[in-house]
C-alpha cells in the first residue's frame, strides 16, 4: 500500500476531520437521482485512485452527499482487513490487515500525549490517527485514548476507550467505550445513563467500560532478571480460533441503536475472507461459542547477540534504538507453541519516537492500547 501524505498543517487532522458525517442531516438531495449505475461507476473509480490521505477524503466527502450515496460508498468501500486502508473512524477498531500496517507513536513528555500516525517513516508527518494521554492516580495510571488531537476527556465526542494499570504497573487492562461485539458484559461501576459521544465510532452509546484485553509483564521487583521484559497479552475480545482457516474475530462494525436515526459510522462492513492460504490468518464465519478460547499473545523470545552483547530481535529495519521497550507480539496456543508470525511489534527509532506495526486480528486500537502499556515504567518489572 502505498503512503502519498502531505506535510501535516498545524492543526493536527484526523480520520474524524472529514466532513461531519454523524448526525441526522444525510437527507435525500437532488443527487440522489443520479442513475445508480453511473453512481456507483464514479464511487469506484473514486475508491481506486484516492487511495492515500489526504486525497482519500474526497471519498468520505462522497459518502456525506446523500443517503444513496452512502449506501452506495458502505458496498464499495472494503475494510482494513480486505483493503489495508484505514478510511473512516470505524476502521481504527477493525482487524488490520494480513500484511504488517505500519504506523510510528510520537510521545510529548511535558505533556503525557501520545500520537498514533499511520506513514512509513519519520520524515513524512503521517495521517493522525489516535491520541492518548496519561493520567497518574494514587494507586493507577490511566491512558485516555481519543480520536481527537486536542481532547482527551472522557465525556468528549472522540473519546473511544482508555488503558489502566494496577498499583504495580505490571497488569493492564484495555477497556473499550463501547462493546467489542454483542452479548458483552459491562464491566462493574461502568453502568451509567450518561450518554457519551461516541458518535465518531459508533453514536449514541451508552457510557460504559468493556474490557477487550489484559496484559501483563513479569513481576521483577528485585530486578535479578535481566534482558527484555516477558509479556503476555490475553485478548478477550478476539477468540483464539481467529488466527486459524475460517476463524473471525467479532469487529464493531455499527452502532446497535441503529433506530435512533444517526449514520452507523459508515461501518462498512463485515470481514471478509481474502485468502484460504495457511500461512495467512484468515477470517470467516465466526464462532458462536460464548466461552471461546481468547487468543493469548506472548513477547517473541530474542536470542543474545554476542558481538553486540545484547538481546536481539528482527525488526527488519522497523526499529533503530536498543530498548527495554521493545518487543514483537506472536500468538501463542493452548499447549504453549508461539506461532512465527509477528502479529504485534513495537520499538524505539529516536528519544520521543516509535514505531507501531500490527497485523490482523488485531485493530490499530487495541495495538495502540498495548503499546500504551509498554511506556509505563515501574521498577517491579524493569
Amino acid at each position: 500500500m502505498g503512503h502519498g501524505f502531505k506535510p501535516r498543517s498545524s492543526g493536527h487532522s484526523s480520520l474524524q476531520d472529514y466532513p461531519p458525517l454523524f448526525d441526522d442531516g444525510l437527507k435525500e438531495s437532488c443527487w440522489a437521482n443520479m442513475p445508480q449505475e453511473l453512481l456507483r461507476e464514479v464511487l469506484m473509480k473514486i475508491e481506486a485512485s484516492e487511495h492515500v490521505w489526504p486525497r482519500r477524503k474526497n471519498l468520505i466527502t462522497c459518502a456525506g452527499v446523500c443517503r444513496s450515496w452512502r449506501q452506495v460508498t458502505r458496498e464499495i468501500v472494503k475494510t482494513p482487513e480486505v483493503s489495508g486502508i484505514l478510511t473512516f473512524p470505524i476502521s481504527v477498531k477493525q482487524p488490520g490487515p494480513q500484511d504488517l500496517l505500519k504506523c510510528f507513536i510520537k510521545r510529548n513528555r511535558s505533556t503525557q500525549v501520545y500520537h498514533l500516525y499511520l506513514s512509513l517513516t519519520l520524515a513524512e508527518d503521517g495521517k493522525f490517527l489516535l491520541a492518548a494521554r496519561k493520567f497518574r492516580r494514587p494507586t493507577f495510571t490511566d491512558y485516555v485514548i481519543s480520536l481527537c488531537a486536542d481532547d482527551m476527556s472522557k465525556g468528549s465526542n472522540s473519546y473511544i476507550g482508555k488503558v489502566r494499570s494496577n498499583f504495580l504497573g505490571t497488569q493492564f487492562t484495555v477497556y473499550d467505550g463501547q462493546p467489542p461485539h454483542a452479548g458483552v458484559k459491562i464491566a462493574k461501576r461502568s453502568c451509567s445513563n450518561r450518554l457519551v459521544g461516541l458518535t465518531k465510532v459508533a453514536p449514541r452509546v451508552p457510557a460504559g467500560n468493556h474490557p477487550v484485553a489484559h496484559v501483563a509483564y513479569e513481576l521483577n521487583v528485585l530486578g535479578s532478571r535481566r534482558g527484555p521484559r516477558r509479556t503476555e497479552c490475553i485478548m478477550d475480545a478476539i477468540p483464539a480460533s481467529a488466527i486459524e482457516i475460517g476463524g473471525v474475530p467479532p469487529a464493531q462494525t455499527e452502532s446497535p441503536h441503529g433506530s435512533m436515526g444517526t449514520i452507523q459510522s459508515l461501518s462498512f462492513l463485515q470481514s471478509k475472507s481474502i485468502s484460504n492460504c495457511s500461512e495467512n490468518f484468515v477470517s470467516g464465519p465466526s464462532s458462536d461459542k460464548k466461552d471461546e478460547t481468547p487468543l493469548v499473545l506472548k513477547n517473541k523470545a530474542p536470542r543474545w547477540h554476542e558481538q553486540l552483547q545484547c538481546w536481539c530481535l528482527n525488526f527488519h529495519g522497523r526499529v533503530t534504538v536498543a530498548s527495554v521497550k521493545n518487543f514483537q507480539l506472536v500468538a501463542s496456543t493452548e499447549n504453549g507453541v508461539q506461532c512465527e508470525k509477528v502479529i504485534l511489534q513495537f520499538g524505539k527509532v529516536g528519544k520521543d519516537a516509535f514505531t507501531m506495526d500490527y497485523r490482523y486480528p488485531l485493530s490499530a486500537f487495541q495495538a495502540f492500547a498495548i503499546c500504551l502499556s509498554s511506556f509505563d515504567s515501574k521498577i517491579a518489572r524493569e
